[in-house]
């Protein structure tokens, strides 16, 4: 009896080492292809552009094998939305259009093998597969959309900051050119600033005034940033002191943000009460009625 079972516990030990072998083997397979693909891959210059962060620095091997070979083969058109798609969210600084969609690639294939894990350890259904591959395909996008809320957000609180000190720099005797510059150097870190470092950038390469001002407004899509684009062409073409409608754009928007904030207090009680039905009211039930019950069950009534 003590010998069939040495027998079978030797078998399974050698069952266990061959499978650690091979997975080890596959392991190692697996990194030197990733390692040789990633040789054939052009080294991208990410001089100008913001540094990755710690999640996309541990699969940017994936995503630049996958954009080299796969979605570099994909539509124009294609690519141009996603592109516009970026830069109205700012993620063009971190991201070009092929890289997101390889993200998107690698998001869903995560999202697969999750389900397929999940199904196996928890005896699921195979819905939950479809159901994790969709989450996987479209947390891209939701990942998008709260940056953009971010950065929306992020430029209309500092636009009034920005546009006085342009004022006080215009008033001053420097024209529009020196007036961003010394924004950009007072004013506090904000999206606004590589907008308005792009929109310099543009000026000193000789482009109009107008155009570079229109393609910030084109790349951000934010109204409050469309209306102060507007006013400033249109002031240009009439001829009307630029400090006087930097004064009145900073007024308004400035009247705007406190608008804002009081619209945003006065939704707070709203707000709240949802929290408060779930959670607190649940809470104060209990802890007033236990009592009395506990008594009702001690008198004998339940």
């Amino acid at each position: 009896m003590n010998e069939k079972l040495q027998a079978v516990i030797n078998e399974h030990s050698l069952l266990l080492d061959s499978a650690s072998l091979t997975t080890g083997l596959c392991i190692f397979l697996l990194w030197l292809t990733i390692h040789y693909l990633n040789t054939m891959v052009h080294e991208e210059d990410r001089t100008y552009m913001d540094p990755l962060p710690f999640g996309l620095r541990i699969i940017w091997p994936f995503i630049q094998i996958i954009s080299f070979f796969f979605c570099s083969l994909l539509p124009y058109e294609l690519m141009e939305r996603v592109e516009k798609r970026l830069q109205h969210t700012g993620v063009s600084y971190l991201l070009t259009a092929e890289q997101f969609i390889a993200l998107r690639i690698i998001s869903t294939i995560v999202g697969l093998l999750f389900g397929i894990i999940l199904i196996n350890a928890m005896k699921g259904e195979p819905i939950w597969v479809l159901f994790t591959t969709i989450v996987g395909f479209i947390l891209p996008d939701i990942w998008l959309r709260d940056t953009r809320k971010r950065r929306e957000s992020a430029v209309i609180r500092a636009m009034p900051v920005y546009l006085d000190f342009i004022t006080m720099a215009v008033e001053a005797g420097l024209n529009l050119q020196g007036a961003l510059g010394q924004a950009m150097e007072k004013a506090p870190p904000s999206p606004l600033r590589n907008e308005f470092g792009i929109v310099l950038r543009d000026l000193r390469a000789g482009l109009p005034r107008g155009e570079a001002l229109r393609r910030m407004a084109d790349r951000l899509d934010v109204k409050e940033v469309t209306s102060f684009v507007s006013a400033m062409i249109q002031a240009e073409k009439m001829g009307s002191s630029m400090a006087t409608v930097l004064r009145i754009q900073a007024e308004q928007r400035r009247n705007e943000r406190f608008q804002r904030a009081e619209k945003q207090a006065m939704e707070a009680p709203i707000k709240l009460v949802g929290p408060l039905i779930i959670f607190i009211f649940p809470v104060t039930f209990i802890v007033l009625g236990f009592p009395i019950a506990m008594k009702f069950m001690a008198e004998g009534m339940f």
